[in-house]
């Protein structure tokens, strides 16, 4: 039996179902990530080691899962421009609060995922609730939280975790075969990308999309659309705030730690193929994204291109990305609306035969077959209206 009777596709049909993946918008993200890392293997053969692969890996991982929530956010059809300042914010608060007694680790780590989220919540109210772009509300609170990190520590570094809780950003299980380390950051992210793959298919996930995609069909579906908005921005922050946990431990303690952070996450859900505008996305091609954009940036360093050159080249990421995305999307559904079926119109039904008058004849036949009408009179209508 044949593979065109059976229903299956063939070799050459699956081989080109995939490289129509490869060229999507969703799947040149892993394509390009591929010719980065063979690239940078090229100019600096030692990046091949397992070793320093995953310490590549290692520095991604604040990047990516910044990433995953700015992907909820974006694909609700928001953003969040606050994420840089939480990430600051969150770092100043660790090293600030729990000093050097490693008792207060667990206590602070809960006061900054509540403090992340309640960013989150207000985010999001100001957002459904009051009406403001989220551009806007949140470039307010970017500003209100920079502005307050740097009045608490004047603008320099101040204050330094114990060495307990700097660990989860800098330490990891030790003594494996081929990569030596196997670091907490990846670990982390591994969980982080695993629990946001979950989430995205559940039915809340999925109602994330629906309204990113269409507001109005999603509220007239019983969905409620400001709080689905509004957990999108929670998401948000707690992944700045877990990216904040991770940052303390090998970039220190500075009011600077975090800025850009929002741009750089933006980037790489666009370089993803996250539609700007919501309804469309696959959260682990954002993750995918901080890797491709950070390897863009490594090798860069490797060929010796200055750093000041990096804004410009996300800049050029970000236009480039989104018009390649619309462009993808314009052109598939002028495909659909090509390979649609057309239908014929539908024939007018035939007016029906009219038919000649009756004789004179047959009529007063045929009122005389009928009763003759009874009189009516006043004795009548009353006994009916049951009158005297």
């Amino acid at each position: 039996m044949s593979a065109a009777t059976t229903g299956q596709p063939t070799a050459g049909q699956r081989l080109a179902g995939f490289g129509r993946m490869l060229v999507s918008p969703r799947g040149a993200v892993f394509l390009l990530l591929i010719v980065l890392l063979v690239a940078i293997a090229l100019l600096n053969p030692s990046f091949a080691e397992p070793s320093q692969f995953i310490r590549f890996v290692q520095r991604v991982a604040p990047v990516a899962i910044v990433a995953i929530g700015q992907y909820f956010v974006i694909v609700g059809g928001e953003f969040d421009l606050s994420m840089g300042s939480v990430v600051t914010a969150q770092v100043v608060i660790a090293g600030n609060l729990i000093g050097q007694d490693e008792a207060k680790s667990l206590p602070v780590l809960a006061f900054m995922l509540v403090f992340g989220a309640f960013i989150g919540l207000i985010n999001g109210l100001i957002v459904t609730l009051l009406k403001v772009p989220s551009f806007i509300a949140t470039l307010g609170m970017m500003l209100a939280l920079l502005g307050a990190t740097l009045y608490w520590t004047g603008g320099a570094a101040t204050g330094n975790p114990a060495d307990g809780f700097r660990e989860i950003g800098r330490g990891g299980i030790r003594g494996l075969p081929v990569i030596e380390i196997l670091p907490w950051s990846v670990v982390v992210l591994a969980v982080v990308l695993l629990v946001a793959i979950w989430f995205a298919r559940r039915p809340f996930g999925r109602t994330i999309i629906a309204l990113g995609d269409n507001p109005t069909t999603a509220r007239y579906s019983g969905t409620r659309n400001w709080w689905v908005k509004t957990s999108t921005f929670i998401i948000s922050s707690l992944s700045a705030t877990v990216a904040g946990v991770l940052l303390v431990g090998y970039a220190g303690v500075h009011p600077s730690v975090g800025r850009g952070y929002e741009f750089t996450a933006i980037t790489a859900v666009v370089l993803g193929g996250v539609v700007l505008g919501g309804g469309r996305g696959w959260v682990v091609a954002a993750a995918a994204g901080a890797f491709a954009l950070e390897a863009l940036f490594t090798l860069l360093n490797f060929a010796g291109v200055p750093s000041t050159y990096r804004d410009a080249v996300q800049g050029a990421i970000i236009i480039i990305a989104v018009a390649y995305a619309a462009t993808t999307v314009r052109a598939r559904r002028k495909g659909r609306a090509l390979e649609a079926p057309t239908i014929p119109p539908t024939p007018s039904p035939e007016p029906a035969p009219q038919t000649s008058p009756a004789p004179a004849e047959e009529q007063d036949a045929a009122a005389s077959a009928r009763p003759a009408p009874i009189p009516s009179t006043q004795r009548a209508d009353n006994e009916t209206k049951g009158g005297s």
